[in-house]
């Protein structure tokens, strides 16, 4: 039991979780202009784990020939055996069952939201068959973290809520693209759908530095509507710096440091959006 607990663990990459609890948060305090109450917080982290396991369950599900036949993804659990397909839809049914509990234990616009959001997590996986926009879907699938947050303060939705979300997905999509240069190749071969495989890969990181321009357009826009002053200017300085950098160590000749740009430059990302929401809405 607790050898497929840890092979679950591994499969779900529950250490990148952490890496979108820092704007799930930086949604609900913006929303609440300061901490939200116990209550909410609990259901947001429980929504945030059961959502995110669901997603990346059915990634897994959907994609394990696919992974198979990857030299780079061949040694994941399902392509290995270590877990059967059974197994990991029972997860899937707890996680879903969870994620809707947390809705209704929030408020009615979340639970009326929820198959939206199901309908994002298990659409995602199948993008890359039919479009190389699927960077995009990834992008509104972990914008769900923010948006939904701020839904479950407010039981509403705002232009802040919105504008955050989009900064979300625009941030993510660039640096998937990012991620999804080591597969070109790949994709080509089986027919998948990347920007990489469709534009090449200086044509793709153009784009991906487009994408990240976009975020900080939409961060800088959510300062002119909400009440958020000069330390969360401070934070876009310095978010744009990390993107800047992230941009600088990858390149069609130099693709190495792509992990070093997928993980901690975006893990720093992240905290700073936090960070920088978060001390204006407390502190200042």
């Amino acid at each position: 039991m607790l050898r497929k607990l840890g092979v679950i663990l591994r499969m779900i990459k529950v250490e990148h979780t952490l890496f979108a609890m820092p704007f799930l948060y930086a949604g609900a305090v913006l929303a609440e202009r300061g901490v939200p109450d116990s209550w909410t917080l609990l259901w947001i982290t429980v929504g945030l784990f059961s959502a995110r396991t669901a997603a990346m369950c059915l990634n897994r599900l959907i994609d394990r020939e696919i992974d198979a036949r990857n030299p780079r993804t061949s040694g994941r659990a399902l392509p290995r055996g270590l877990i059967s397909p059974g197994e990991v839809w029972v997860v899937v049914g707890v996680s879903l069952a969870l994620l809707l509990l947390a809705a209704a234990m929030l408020n009615p616009l979340c639970v009326k939201l929820y198959p939206l959001a199901v309908g994002i997590i298990w659409l995602y996986p199948y993008t890359k068959r039919f479009t190389w926009l699927s960077h995009l879907v990834l992008g509104s699938a972990l914008a769900i973290a923010p948006f939904g947050a701020y839904v479950a303060v407010t039981a509403s939705i705002s232009i802040e809520a919105l504008l955050l979300a989009a900064a979300v997905v625009f941030w993510v999509a660039g640096f998937d693209i990012i991620y999804a240069t080591q597969d070109v190749e790949f994709d080509r071969r089986e027919g998948l759908h990347s920007i990489p495989a469709r534009f090449g890969i200086p044509g793709a990181l153009k784009i991906s530095a487009a994408f990240h321009c976009a975020t900080l357009l939409f961060l800088l826009l959510l300062y002119f509507v909400s009440p958020l002053e000069e330390v969360y200017l401070l934070g876009l300085v310095v978010m744009g710096a990390l993107l800047a950098y992230e941009h600088a160590i990858v390149s069609p000749e130099n693709l190495e440091k792509v992990g070093v740009a997928f993980f901690r430059v975006n893990a720093l990302f992240s905290l700073v959006l936090f960070t920088s929401i978060a001390a204006d809405m407390l502190v200042w």
